[in-house]
């Protein structure tokens, strides 16, 4: 299992988090848990065989070792001791092969099982809603899919054949010891709590240690991710705080590397302690062995019996040791399962029903019916919104900061579902249609413009796979961001970076809009498209949109007042609810909400826009 730094504590010990989530042992738990080894029960088979054979053929060496002493050093048998000694070699090479088909068994059941449980994460969390990313941290995610399921491999290879091959090897050493001589394996198995006891006591302070140094650790690696982050960087240059920064960093820095020397020592004196402990069990069935034969109170032993006695009393301490962890080990394989379990248990609330729909979008009208919905229970977003986007018309809605313009628009795609009402298109349902029928009709443009670390082809063809070269140019033409692709040293090849930082806002919007172009779809939707376009950029693809919304039934949340007057109505959202729609002219004469945001807002980025063109052309003039 995973050590410290990861999800678990050290071998032996649960932290405090571990026994408070301890997962709940049922049959139903044990029984999934090993569907996932089910179709891969031959090789387990096998693995089961060679741990077996490697245990008995583990033994022959120390026996062996027995018969060198009596029959051949005591004997004096020279062609003996040879024989003898190969035998021992040989074994030893089988055992070696054994554990080395064993561990290879192993390790590719576990990968196979890392692949299949991979696959079956990635797939449901493709299905899972929007909401499920809104709401799940995303290191979570990333480590449920990589950390959680790669520790899998820990519990197959590491946790489940150690306790096959512990248990096999006790066994049969105990049969030897005892088949031998029943006295000095009752001396040797005395011995055990001498090595277990101290082992606990010293690995808790180590754990300690370890625990504490983990902690500061994950403080110095928050500080380097804060401070070194292309935006935490930026912040600290901009405020001049390098020195203070640095400052931080060498005091964690410190105390990270005192608590590192402290376990160091601690491992250090352990080590010497256990060194002579492990030498008190061989002394002591030296002693009880010398005893018996010089006082010859036994007379079946012979020296050899004691060498091979102390040979195998050393395969017992560590199975022992680590088979007193078992319930450690089991309680943490039962919590990385239910981990995992825990993704794979939420509920796929957003899904193509059993019987599906898949109308033609041409002519199809987009109605809002009384719609109700809110991102938790308790908070209502959206109150019974009612309106109609008559087909091949373009609708604008607007409205202040948090009125619920964006949860609209995210309705009609379902990346959402209304509590209330219903949405449909050419008055069919859309919790009714084919779910990837629906989203390939419909093409978004939003604020937030995400764009692959790739090549800007690759990210254009996201749209059309198998879209044509004619194509891509034209949507891109489109979009007015050709030439600009063409004065890249790579041209469409050119990598945009991660979430495309290499690209400034506006390059990186136009982009999306000729991705959507691409894409051709029946249903636009625009979410503050132009937001990030300077006044150049924005006349230079307004045409475009306009060309591209032809036809088309469109929404359009903006803030840029010309696109706002192009709208065939104007729906003015307040407090989750429509409280005007109209024309730009008849909104403003009822003096309402949307009088406020056109003097607060619009007119005042009209204003700008009218000044700087008044410059350019004085300019122009002069």
């Amino acid at each position: 299992m995973a050590g410290p730094g990861g999800h678990f504590g050290p071998r032996g010990f649960l932290t405090e988090e571990e026994k408070k989530n301890t997962p709940k042992v049922s049959g139903a738990l044990i029984k999934r848990i090993l569907g996932y080894l089910k179709p891969y029960w031959l090789q387990f088979t096998l693995v089961f065989i060679t741990i077996l054979l490697s245990s008995v053929v583990g033994l022959l060496p120390s026996i062996i070792t027995g018969r060198i002493v009596d029959e051949a050093l005591i004997g004096r048998n020279m062609t003996l001791l040879i024989q003898l000694l190969l035998m021992a070699l040989g074994t030893l090479a089988v055992s070696q092969v054994v554990n080395v088909l064993s561990g290879y068994i192993s390790a590719w059941i576990s990968h196979r099982i890392i692949f299949d449980m991979k696959n079956q994460m990635y797939d449901h969390l493709q299905h899972m809603p929007h909401a499920f990313f809104t709401s799940e941290k995303q290191g979570d995610i990333i480590t449920r899919m990589n950390s959680d399921i790669s520790g899998v491999s820990s519990v197959i290879s590491g946790t489940l054949t150690s306790i096959v091959s512990n248990v096999a090897t006790v066994v049969t050493t105990l049969v030897a010891l005892f088949s031998m001589s029943w006295q000095l394996a009752c001396v040797g198995i005395l011995v055990i709590p001498l090595l277990i006891i101290p082992t606990r006591s010293v690995g808790r302070t180590r754990w300690k240690l370890l625990t504490e140094s983990q902690a500061k650790n994950d403080e110095m690696n928050q500080l380097i991710n804060e401070t070194l982050s292309v935006s935490g960087s930026l912040l600290v240059k901009l405020f001049t705080r390098e020195k203070r920064e640095y400052e931080r960093f060498v005091a964690v820095n410190e105390q990270v590397t005192q608590l590192a020397l402290k376990e160091e020592r601690s491992g250090r004196w352990f080590r010497v302690v256990m060194g002579m402990f492990t030498q008190i069990g061989p002394l002591l069935i030296y002693f009880a062995g010398g005893f018996f034969i010089i006082n010859g109170l036994d007379t079946t032993l012979s020296v050899g019996t004691v060498t091979a006695t102390v040979a195998l009393i050393n395969r017992l301490y560590r199975p022992v040791e680590s088979l007193l962890n078992i319930q450690v080990d089991f309680t943490r394989s039962l919590a990385l399962f239910s981990r995992i379990f825990d993704y794979f248990d939420r509920e796929i609330a957003i899904s193509t029903p059993e019987k599906t729909l898949t109308p033609a979008f041409e002519g199809a009208d987009i109605r809002f019916y009384h719609v109700r919905f809110g991102y938790e229970p308790e908070k209502e977003i959206l109150k019974d919104i009612d309106f109609t986007v008559p087909a091949s018309k373009m609708y604008a809605i607007v409205g202040p900061s948090g009125s619920g313009k964006s949860t609209i628009i995210n309705l009609i795609p379902r990346l959402y579902d209304v509590w209330g009402g219903a949405v449909t298109i050419g008055r069919i349902d859309v919790r009714d249609m084919d779910l990837a029928y629906l989203r390939s009709q419909i093409g978004m443009v939003t604020q937030d413009t995400y764009l692959f670390n790739g090549t800007i082809r690759e990210n254009l063809l996201y749209a059309k796979e198998d879209a044509t070269e004619e194509e891509l140019i034209a949507a891109c033409k489109a979009a007015s961001i050709h030439d600009f692709i063409l004065a890249q040293p790579d041209g469409y090849e050119t990598v945009v970076g991660n979430r495309g930082l290499k690209l400034s806002g506006g390059e990186k919007q136009r982009l999306s809009i000729a991705r959507v172009i691409l894409k051709d779809p029946k249903i636009l939707i625009l979410d503050e498209a132009t937001s990030a376009l300077d006044s150049i950029s924005e006349n230079a693809i307004q045409e475009a949109l306009e060309t591209l919304m032809k036809g088309r039934t469109s929404i359009v949340i903006a803030h840029r007042l010309s696109t706002i007057l192009a709208a065939d109505e104007i729906l003015v959202l307040s407090n989750g609810v429509i409280q005007e729609r109209g024309t730009h002219d008849t909104l403003l004469e009822q003096g309402g909400v949307y009088k406020e945001l056109y003097e607060t807002q619009f007119k005042l980025v009209l204003d700008r826009e009218l000044e700087k063109q008044k410059e350019e052309q004085e300019s122009k003039e002069s």
